[in-house]
């Protein structure tokens, strides 16, 4: 099997500024992505897609594939991930002159992913003959049970959602995509542009490792568990 792994780090960020590559531990973020796609063992090639020179050579630095920018039109605020993973699988059959069975690509605001989740994520999706997979936790909130909104200045529960229920644990069970791990056929990727297919499974990971940082506090949060288990983020 020829599986390619795309990291995606383009040069803008509105929640946080430069995130992608924010010193955690004195390394920049995108290190202990680089690092556990490496430390799994499981890809052909691990490339790098960024419109950002010093994100460019980072990459390079750390082990990953550089040998293209990614074009302008890929790097907006408004861009989705799909069409910019495309892209990266387009580019890099070209520059390997080969054919890719399997992309997985891993993003580097969700640093907490262990190798093993790499790998057990991807046995999942072949063993359930799947077409895509999504790395998932479970929700902290439930939206049945929690999300409300205000129609003409009062509060009431989410129309079309909720349901009446008297306690959380009666609420059907539902999952946060922690965007840490994402998994596609090669066919799948190329045709479509939604992550949710006929055949599309979950591999669920516990909330510890499933923080993806949307916020300046979600940083300090990753800083502060990078330290303290700095053993199992340095490769």
């Amino acid at each position: 099997m020829n599986i390619l792994c795309t990291i995606c780090s383009r040069s803008g960020s509105k929640g946080v500024k430069n995130k992608n590559i924010a010193i955690v531990n004195k390394k920049p973020l995108i290190y202990y992505t680089i690092k556990q796609a490496k430390k799994s063992s499981l890809f052909s090639n691990i490339v790098i897609s960024t419109d950002s020179l010093k994100i460019f050579k980072i990459g390079k630095k750390y082990g990953t594939d550089a040998f293209f920018l990614r074009p302008k039109y890929l790097a907006k605020d408004k861009t989705g991930k799909i069409p910019v993973i495309r892209h990266a699988l387009i580019m890099s059959e070209k520059h390997y002159k080969k054919i890719f069975d399997y992309i997985v690509d891993l993003d580097v605001t969700s640093p907490l992913r262990y190798p093993i989740d790499i790998n057990k994520a991807f046995k999942k999706f072949i063993l359930t003959k799947s077409e895509s997979l999504i790395s998932v936790n479970q929700s902290r909130r439930n939206p049945y049970f929690n999300a409300i909104e205000k129609i003409n200045n009062k509060f009431k529960p989410v129309k079309n959602i909720m349901i009446n229920l008297k306690r959380r644990q009666d609420a059907p069970k539902v999952w946060d995509m922690n965007a840490s791990i994402y998994i596609w056929k090669r066919k799948i990727l190329l045709k479509s542009n939604s992550l949710f297919k006929n055949k599309t499974c979950i591999y669920e990971m516990p909330e510890e490792r499933s923080i993806d940082i949307d916020t300046n506090f979600d940083l300090e949060i990753i800083k502060f568990l990078i330290k303290k288990n700095i053993k199992k983020y340095t490769f």
